[in-house]
């Protein structure tokens, strides 16, 4: 356990000057607020604010980021207010503390819309103050080193949020330490069998490659003195979750990853980077395709290194990372770096450059109304790799790996977005849909009168791209959706011997919109045109006599029972719509449990998809609606799941023993042998909710010998 001395030795060695007396302070005004609270482990509160404190130290931070780790939970779980903080610790301090209280209640399993404001607020306090985010981490750190104590549905929740979100935010900083203990700590939780195996594997191919290991580092070292360059070689395993990635994203089983080695080479200087990566590439050959130069052209967190993968002694294959102390600093601690010895830092320009994409965030969430689409955008922008390529005019872009001209003219400025009409990639013509790769120099060709398409939504990666472009089809379906209500209404107030002109001229839309809790005409002529609203029944709050009360009365109790008919055979229940047909849709096969949304369609009534479905995140939130599953009826849904395993005899009866012991029917499946050797063995099955799914999942990942399994939409 971590004592308070610990802490202030850390920060007096790279902070020689700094208030050690404010830590002291922070920590007996913790100790007094949290006395007599415990963590489920059973240890004294105190013991968590400790620990994320001496995380802070170890990213060398300063003493204001250490003080409010220290005080972080006291906002939040006791009756210390910010007036007392204030006083007590300064303003600095305090307004950490509050940032982090405010995003402190941040869950990705509530509701959507809570999930999607929490998260704008963490966006605002961390473009506020990138210190907040910071001590969120080291905060959320310990909390998975000691998730063992949680329920396990607690666990893997947690565990998933941390590898959706807080991995991914902890890469964008450049903390590469911390990025990767939480993606091996939130696999441990998410996929405890295959952890359990790989960490046993890993331990076993870590003591067969230490004599490897140290073979290689002999002949760098010595190729190095012979050069006379100065260097330091370190050799390592890769972390767990990149090896199980790998095995993952490739079909493999561990023996099978074959560049399961890293190297490191620290220089003094960017001219010795490129000298060592002559030596290394004359020594051995060079992997085509895996040399990267991040020196030239740095990631957007400011890393900096020199990648390449070579074919070694034993003709095994490693990868080499060649950096400076200093790019191997900023490597290690990301932006953190920069508030080393710095009290009171102000990031300069080129610091901030780091940071561009979080302002990018709060341009473009004004155009998402949608909470799925602003957090899908997120998490997008989060889990991508990069490109860089350049403008006619030499500035460098970075995009997602994948994107297209039309991500690239986005990037730009809307305008150009919009008016895409064609582009030149390197001095040729490229369609649209073409994939840039770096280096390449693109041009893109406008046309006032191109206007961005629906089918551009299919290829475009970037999130400005996809939401300026929805955007734009939002408003022109609003505009085509008016014409349509318009000319509904026309017909059906025709019918009726009314004018729909007159009333409309008049104000009468008005007062109909606000019935059905709509702003003003336009949206209720809209929503008339999108089917969410019949004409008809708009006539008959404008005309109210007009109804034939027996015979409407009649037909009302018909459709009142039809609906309910409806939703005992099909599960779900529809917010604000009567007499709908509904039908589930194939692309992602919604199972009771998954969080699901109806999609209009005109003329087939509403389709019921995931939430998650990329069919929904591409379509017009406009024509969607929601829907709840009637969990009073248990029907049994088909569903397919795909079994990588060993190929080997009784394999396939063990399965399927495993999946009939667990209530769920098998009617059909299909087995096939990939060219690595391991069986694909893909079930259709059926099962009553999602709960059921997994419970199925969880016992066909214990049995020996399987490597993955997947739900199939």
């Amino acid at each position: 356990m971590t004592r308070l001395n610990d802490i202030l030795e850390k920060v007096q060695a790279y902070n020689p000057g700094a208030d050690l007396n404010m830590i002291r302070k922070a920590y007996v005004y913790s100790a007094l607020a949290h006395k007599g609270q415990v963590r489920l482990s059973g240890e004294p509160y105190l013991v968590h604010p400790i620990e994320v404190a001496n995380i802070i130290a170890d990213l060398k931070m300063d003493v204001a980021s250490v003080t409010a780790g220290i005080l972080h939970d006291t906002l939040e779980d006791t009756l210390t207010s910010m007036e007392e903080l204030s006083t007590r610790f300064g303003e600095e301090v305090t307004n950490l503390v509050e940032g982090l209280t405010k995003i402190s209640k941040i869950s990705f399993k509530t509701s959507e819309e809570r999930q999607a404001e929490n998260f704008r607020k963490m966006i605002l306090a961390m473009v506020k103050d990138i210190r907040v985010l910071i001590i969120k981490l080291a905060d959320r750190l310990h909390n998975m080193r000691t998730l063992e104590f949680q329920r396990p549905e607690k666990q893997q929740a947690i565990a998933r949020e941390t590898l959706d979100i807080y991995a991914p935010l902890a890469n964008r900083l450049g903390i590469s330490w911390i990025k990767q203990e939480l993606e091996d700590l939130s696999l441990r939780y998410l996929k405890p069998v295959i952890y359990a195996e790989l960490e046993e594997k890993i331990a076993r191919k870590k003591e067969e490659s230490q004599e490897y290991i140290a073979k290689v580092i002999k002949i760098i070292e010595r190729n190095l003195h012979h050069h006379k360059i100065d260097g330091t070689v370190t050799g390592r395993l890769k972390h767990l979750y990149s090896i199980y990635q790998k095995m993952v994203h490739q079909d493999i089983t561990f023996e099978q990853v074959y560049d399961i080695l890293a190297f490191r080479i620290i220089v003094n200087s960017i001219k010795d980077c490129y000298a060592v990566l002559g030596i290394i590439h004359s020594l051995w050959l060079p992997v085509p395709g895996r040399f990267k130069d991040y020196i030239a052209i740095p990631k957007t967190n400011l890393y900096q290194s020199l990648h390449t993968t070579v074919i070694g002694p034993d003709a095994e294959h490693f990868e080499l990372q060649i950096r400076t102390e200093e790019m191997h600093h900023i490597a290690e601690m990301g932006i953190a770096a920069h508030w080393q010895y710095k009290e009171g830092y102000q990031l300069d320009e080129d610091e901030r450059s780091q940071l561009d994409w979080l302002r990018q965030v709060l341009e473009w969430q004004g155009d998402v109304s949608n909470a799925g689409e602003f957090l899908e955008s997120v998490k997008i922008d989060l889990f991508a790799d990069s490109v860089y390529v350049f403008t006619p005019q030499g500035a460098v872009k970075e995009l997602p790996k994948g994107a297209t001209p039309v991500d690239f003219a986005y990037s730009i400025h809307t305008n150009i977005g919009d008016h895409c009409t064609g582009a030149k990639v390197s001095g040729k013509l490229v369609p649209l849909k073409y994939e840039l790769k770096t280096g390449e120099i693109v041009e893109i060709i406008t046309s006032n009168k191109q206007h961005p398409n629906k089918d551009w939504l299919h290829f475009v990666k970037t999130s400005k791209a996809r939401n300026k472009i929805r955007h734009w089809i939002k408003k022109e379906e609003e505009r085509r959706s008016i014409e349509l209500g318009k000319e509904l209404c026309e017909r059906e107030f025709f019918r009726h011997k009314q004018s729909f002109n007159k009333d409309f001229k008049q104000g009468k839309f008005n007062e109909a919109a606000a019935q059905f809790s709509l702003n003003n005409a336009d949206n209720l002529v809209a929503a008339i045109g999108r089917g969410k609203i019949s004409a008809l029944q708009v006539l008959y709050k404008l005309y109210p006599e007009l109804r034939k009360s027996g015979k409407q009365d009649k037909k009302n109790k018909d459709d009142s029972r039809q609906k309910k008919k409806r939703q005992n055979n099909e599960g779900i229940t529809i917010k604000d719509i009567d007499d709908v047909m509904v039908r589930f849709a194939k692309c992602c096969n919604p199972l009771p449990g998954d969080p699901v949304i109806g999609f209009i369609t005109r003329g087939r009534g509403v389709t019921i998809h995931r939430k998650d479905c990329k069919h929904v995140l591409k379509s017009d939130p406009e024509r969607q609606i929601e829907v709840d599953w009637n969990l009073t009826q248990q029907a049994i849904h088909q569903i397919k799941i795909r079994i990588l395993c060993e190929d080997r005899r009784g394999m396939l009866a063990e399965l399927s023993t495993v999946i009939s012991s667990e209530d769920a029917n098998i009617s059909d499946v299909k087995v096939s042998t990939n060219i690595d050797r391991n069986a694909v063995c893909i079930f259709e099955i059926g099962v009553t909710n999602l709960k059921h799914l997994q419970q199925v999942i969880n016992r066909l990942e214990q049995v020996k010998g399987v490597i993955e399994v997947q739900r199939l939409n």
